[in-house]
């Protein structure tokens, strides 16, 4: 069995919230009933501090699908994870038991840190949209997306690609499933009305790949 997973686009890479920077730049703003005082300058994070900041749970949540949804062993399915770059989907995989691990990613930078993690057995260089990936007829398609404001327009995008799959008898959907607390809101403008702890919501889509006749 052969699974792909794809996030969808990180969030802007900064956002203020009162005085308080949130990453990927670490920022100490003074607080005072005098006004705000000046910031030291931005700490850069890491990718993976970037997203522990954050609260991010993706990773994890996709990997409890997958591990839900396989009809074998961990250890018997092939995980193709698409944009690897961090490793944090290779670390939750390991976890689980999933020992076959290929990634690709657009960025040869990023493949740079999925190497250094040591989960992979197998790398690639791959631009989403201009080459095929590497995965084959039979097997599962996990994709995530964050479902906060900023992101509408390319989840509505996204769904309306699936749509076609679907109706095209290419992709069968088994799972869509919305999380409401999926990582940490970078600006109060990207919290849901009536949401009071911080969190933006996302989701999980679970498709199988169709066979050709």
């Amino acid at each position: 069995m052969t699974v792909s997973l794809y996030q969808g686009p990180p969030q802007p890479e900064t956002a203020t919230r009162g005085c308080l920077e949130i990453v990927p730049l670490k920022y100490h703003c003074g607080l005072s009933t005098e006004g705000p005082q000046p910031a030291k300058e931005p700490e850069k994070l890491s990718p993976r501090e970037d997203v522990a900041a954050l609260q991010y749970r993706a990773p994890r949540l996709a990997v409890d699908c997958l591990t839900q949804a396989l009809p074998g062993p961990p250890h018997a399915a092939l995980i193709l994870d698409v944009a690897c770059g961090t490793g944090l989907v290779a670390a939750e995989l390991q976890a689980r038991g999933f020992l076959q691990l290929h990634g690709v990613d657009g960025s040869p930078e990023m493949l740079k840190q999925a190497q250094a993690c040591g989960l992979y057995q197998h790398l690639s260089l791959c631009t989403l949209g201009q080459e095929p990936l590497p995965s084959p007829e039979g097997g599962l398609v996990c994709l995530t997306t964050r479902a906060n404001p900023s992101n509408l327009q390319y989840k509505e995008a996204l769904e309306a690609t699936l749509d076609k799959l679907e109706q095209a008898g290419a992709w069968k959907r088994l799972v869509a499933q919305t999380v409401d607390h999926w990582e940490l809101a970078t600006s109060p403008l990207e919290v849901a009305p009536g949401a009071k702890d911080g969190f933006i919501s996302g989701i999980i889509y679970l498709y199988q790949k169709q066979r050709s006749p």
